[in-house]
């Protein structure tokens, strides 16, 4: 089978039966709105009848309902499309002035500035099904949302601007969003500029982790995508689709070439020993001398420094919205230090201003607290929040710092989140919580980092 053909199986049933809901949500409002309208051309007029008989009209008491006889119907058409990729094209009339009321960009192609009198426009990046859905909401006001072309009715939507279109589309794919799809959703929906949808899918990414990672979608995901989820054992299986696609043999040398530079975002050091030792380290993809340096990594007093990330690295694809939660983290310093302060890592659409409130506890009992507003400059970098005077901290011994920042703007955030992070001559060890400290988790897009002297 196909990539396009395995990504159209990795969406669930469960997203035909939500199409169909939609479907037939709107034929009820449409039959509300106008308890005469019928779906069915009368006899004397069919959609391709260019010679209608005398007053067809009559039957149609609204305008949306005349309006909607017209859609595929050659009947006063002034264009045609020709729509999907060679071999597999369709030829569909329009009518200049329908469309134009429907979406700015027909405007702009019909009776803008620049507007061509063409007879035909050729369409080839657009799915005839999904050209079609959109055409039946500029002419019915009906939504037919199907499974399999969801995502090209939402590409369609994006493209010509039917903005009332998009977001049904959208609501159908945050409804059927699960583990299975999760990863190839996100893969095509980041070109959508969706950024919701995008969070939706790295939640779910996030707390189905296995389920989504072995999924059949995982490995039909683009390389970007692959850059950002980065877990070496998927990263491995979607390395050997790869290398079919690619007509290499299934060699550890040819997986490490089709991965490149992902294979140093895989965050190796975050697996247990155990897990390394038993997979990566026997997986062939990498030398001798990275598998000594990571067992040395794990082992040794003296660390080596590593190709793989050991800290939280925020990406444009990562995004957080704060909605005034608690964000926590338990940690210990082998050494006794000052913490002067917290570091926060702020919008990723532009400057923005926040209200924070900081806390170092121990054992629930607050150290010190600090309530400040402060400034996000819409860079990846942390910006800072200090307490009014540094908090000492003794070695060896569990605080938890807590953070509460409050605004609506999507934020930067770290995530693989290390247990042990090497600081000069000081060893931070932690505990991750989140979200008002409940559970412990392996992984937690925590929001902050720590200042300390």
């Amino acid at each position: 089978a196909s990539g396009k053909q395995r990504r159209q199986r990795a969406l669930p049933e469960a997203t035909r039966t939500a199409s169909e809901t939609v479907k037939n949500r709107s034929k009820k409002s449409s039959k509300k709105k106008n308890p005469s309208s019928s779906s069915k051309l009368p006899p004397n007029l069919s959609n391709n009848n260019l010679l209608p008989a005398p007053n067809w009209q009559v039957p149609y008491p609204t305008i949306r309902e005349r309006n909607a006889v017209m859609f595929r119907n050659d009947l006063m058409a002034d264009v045609h499309f020709v729509v999907g990729p060679p071999g597999g094209t369709q030829r569909l009339p329009g009518h200049k002035y329908v469309l134009a009321v429907g979406s700015s960009v027909f405007h702009a192609m019909f009776y803008g500035e620049l507007a061509e009198d063409k007879a035909e426009i050729c369409i080839p990046d657009v799915d005839p099904a999904a050209f079609l859905a959109m055409l039946k909401y500029i002419y019915c006001d009906e939504m037919d949302l199907a499974a399999v072309t969801v995502l090209a009715t939402l590409y369609a939507a994006k493209k010509y601007i039917v903005p009332h279109l998009a977001r049904p589309c959208v609501n159908l794919l945050e409804t059927c969003l699960s583990a299975k799809n999760a990863c190839v959703l996100l893969s095509q929906s980041c070109p959508f500029e969706e950024p919701g949808l995008t969070q939706r899918c790295w939640e779910v990414i996030d707390a189905q982790a296995e389920l989504a990672l072995k999924s059949e979608g995982f490995c039909d995901i683009d390389f970007q995508t692959l850059e950002k989820i980065v877990v070496f054992e998927a990263a491995l299986s979607w390395a050997e689709v790869e290398c079919q696609r690619q007509d290499l043999a299934l060699s550890a040398e040819n997986k490490r070439r089709v991965l490149g530079k992902a294979l140093y975002l895989t965050c190796i050091p975050t697996m247990a020993l155990d897990d390394f030792a038993n997979s990566a380290a026997q997986s062939g993809v990498l030398t001798l001398n990275e598998t000594n340096d990571i067992f040395l990594w794990y082992t040794a007093a003296k660390k080596p420094k590593l190709q793989s990330p050991q800290g939280c690295a925020p990406t444009g694809a990562n995004q957080w919205r704060y909605r005034g939660r608690c964000d926590s983290i338990q940690f210990a310093v082998d050494k006794r230090v000052f913490i002067a302060g917290f570091g926060l890592h702020g919008s990723s659409y532009g400057s923005a201003e926040y209200s924070a409130k900081i806390e170092l506890k121990r054992q629930g009992v607050a150290l010190g607290q600090n309530l400040s507003k402060c400034f996000s400059d819409g860079s990846s970098n942390t910006f800072p929040v200090w307490f009014e005077y540094p908090v000492q901290t003794k070695q060896d011994t569990f605080y938890t710092a807590c953070v509460i920042p409050d605004g609506n703007e999507l934020s930067y955030f770290g995530q693989e989140g290390m247990t042990e992070v090497q600081c000069g001559k000081i060893t931070v060890g932690t505990g991750v919580r989140g979200g008002g400290g409940g559970k412990f988790l392996d992984h937690f897009k925590f929001s902050f980092g720590l200042y300390f002297k």
